[in-house]
């Protein structure tokens, strides 16, 4: 009996999505839970496995595009009893009595022939040649002629990433405003607790949870900030979901910290080292990426010493981070060498007015440059 591989429901929203590789190759042997291909689409990449044991026989290429529910593989029953045994028993002399024994039962027809030739077996690797080709993560890509560029599909997830940028810029007026942050107290810390944090929560403390930290307290002091329209509706939010940009190799995803309010900075480095791990082995679930109310982005991980992040629409504003670099500043009358880290605030001005948006950004800077305070919640 033959069992349908179907691309199954991944979300509410989801109805199609593009299959990015086969990680098993045509007349492959497959047991049940094997992976067999990954599925892109706009919003995670999946992976589907097998219901069960067989011979897969693939009929959707990578790079095609397919609906839920559409059938892309059938997985053969495989003829058990036809491998009583192992290959490597079966000598060259009884290679006769095995094709009379052939025509008999028939069963052996399925073995093949491990020992007649070199050629053989060499023979038998190209049959899955036409898959290998489909095995690229991105798609089918089709060299030009002259072999200057290469012409290739967008994944859904690329496609998506463009439309909501197109979109957010069409559809909310957006501003950019700019400070720096003295990150020396963040630094020297982060320093002093390194050692102690990482051996009594076994993880690291990062910049990233300082920053959320000091994001809530500034949305908590204005809370314009922590709101959008929805129509003709003002929508004002009332709990603190982070969205934390992650840039991966399918594209940026914006997996969202719940309730970073509440949380430690030790349940909020975990949180943010759970997401990078999902969103590198492409696990990302569409649950983890929905509800943000406000968005950072941190482009100095990149080098970006300066940049305009764009909204993360539906929400009314996002925080730029950028790369920490040693300038020479004036404190105390004094010039000092500090490390400095350009911040970045983009904003719906239909939402959000400049006075807001400079006081929420001086208020981020604040929170940066007296962590003693975030880590005891002023």
């Amino acid at each position: 009996m033959s069992l349908e591989v179907k691309i199954p429901a991944v979300g509410e929203s989801v109805t199609s999505g593009m299959i990015s590789a086969w990680l098993k190759n045509d007349g492959d042997m497959v047991n049940r839970g094997d992976a067999l291909l990954t599925l892109e689409t706009d919003k995670v990449s999946t992976e589907i496995t097998a219901d069960g044991p067989g011979i897969l026989r693939i009929k959707a290429q990578v790079g095609a595009d397919v609906k839920i529910g559409e059938t892309v593989a059938v997985i053969e029953a495989a003829d058990t009893s036809a491998v009583p045994v192992p290959a490597a028993s079966a000598p060259e002399k009884e290679s006769a009595p095995e094709k009379a024994a052939a025509k008999k039962g028939k069963k052996v027809e399925t073995i093949p022939d491990p020992v007649p030739s070199a050629p053989e077996p060499v023979a038998s690797v190209p049959t899955p040649e036409p898959i290998a080709p489909a095995t690229s993560p991105t798609g089918s890509a089709v060299p030009a002629a002259s072999g200057r560029i290469t012409r290739k599909k967008l994944s859904p997830l690329r496609r998506k990433i463009a439309a909501q940028l197109v979109m957010a810029q069409h559809t909310a007026a957006i501003l950019t405003t700019f400070n720096e942050c003295d990150m020396t107290e963040v630094m020297n810390l982060r320093k002093a607790l390194q050692e102690d944090f990482t051996k009594q929560y076994g993880i690291k403390l990062g910049f990233m949870s300082f920053f959320i930290k000091a994001v809530v307290s500034a949305l908590k002091s204005v809370p314009q900030i922590n709101a959008r329209l929805d129509g003709e509706d003002f929508v004002q939010n009332h709990f603190h979901d982070i969205g934390v940009a992650v840039g991966t190799e399918r594209g940026l995803v914006v997996p969202v910290v719940r309730s970073a309010d509440e949380k430690t900075f030790a349940e909020l480095e975990r949180d943010l080292a759970n997401y990078a791990t999902k969103a590198r082995e492409g696990k990302i679930q569409i649950e983890d990426l929905q509800g943000g109310v406000f968005t950072i982005s941190n482009g100095g991980v990149y080098g970006s010493l300066l940049s305009t992040p764009i909204l993360n629409p539906p929400q009314s504003g996002i925080l730029g981070m950028h790369k920490i670099q040693e300038r020479p500043m004036a404190v105390n009358g004094q010039v000092q060498i500090r490390p400095m880290m350009y911040l970045a605030l983009s904003y719906d001005h239909r939402v959000v007015d400049g006075k807001e948006a400079v006081t929420f950004l001086v208020k981020v800077k604040e929170g940066i440059e007296n962590p003693a305070r975030l880590l005891v919640g002023l």
